[in-house]
């Protein structure tokens, strides 16, 4: 069993909430969270970049001078790579860096990669975060009562602007509703804090029964 401590805002621990490790997979999964990581690497890249060959640029296809004789170093035309001005001898050409991971896969990362935080004792569970307003202080308060002064995934349970808008400022902190979890930012940062609300809701997201019966309506909802 896993064990996850609950935090009031006042950084004191007012409950250990027991989980079952094979919610999570059991085990880190480090080749399948290494995949995940690479895949969302390339897949940020733009692959734009562009060069002109020799077939691209302008100027002559005519031989500037023969072959032997003349004391000048063998080319052929003015555009070929070997001058100034010419095409580029291997050119870059635009393409996609894209890698695809299917949906299990994309889940196991995750699963993998939060399992690696509660074992690492790098998530924690606060009670009490609701705001009726932005308040930066508010929020920059709880951190530094729960010691978390690096990189954190701030995680409520669903869209939640005031809390946004709230931790924006505060360096290193990332909010991310907890459907929108993805296992690259969970491995990249050092802690993961979830409101009590968002914990609940992983928790049933994570549950097997739940997660059969989606997979089943996404294979009956997918085109034939």
């Amino acid at each position: 069993m896993l064990e996850v401590n609950v935090y009031n805002t006042a950084g004191e621990q007012v409950e250990t909430l027991k989980i079952d490790d094979e919610r999570f997979g059991k085990t880190v999964n480090v080749a399948l969270l290494k995949q995940a990581i690479v895949a969302y690497h390339a897949n940020r890249r733009q692959g734009s970049a562009a060069t002109k060959g020799r077939g691209q640029v302008a100027g002559s296809t005519r031989k500037i001078f023969k072959q032997k004789g003349t004391g000048n170093a063998r080319r052929g035309p003015i555009r070929t790579g070997k001058v100034r001005g010419g095409g580029m001898t291997f050119a870059k050409t635009p393409h996609s860096f894209r890698k695809t991971l299917p949906k299990k896969m994309r889940r196991g990362a995750l699963n993998s990669a939060i399992l690696a935080k509660i074992l690492g004792q790098n998530l924690l569970v606060v009670d009490g975060m609701s705001l009726e307003e932005p308040k930066t202080k508010f929020v920059a308060d709880v951190m530094a009562k729960l010691k978390i002064n690096r990189s954190c995934l701030l995680v409520p349970a669903g869209l939640d602007e005031t809390l946004y808008r709230s931790a924006r400022n505060i360096p290193d902190i990332t909010v991310r509703p907890v459907d929108d979890l993805n296992a690259f930012e969970v491995a990249t940062r050092q802690k993961m804090l979830l409101t009590r609300e968002a914990m609940e809701r992983l928790l049933d997201r994570t549950d097997e029964k739940a997660v059969a019966e989606a997979d089943a309506k996404s294979d009956a909802e997918a085109p034939a």
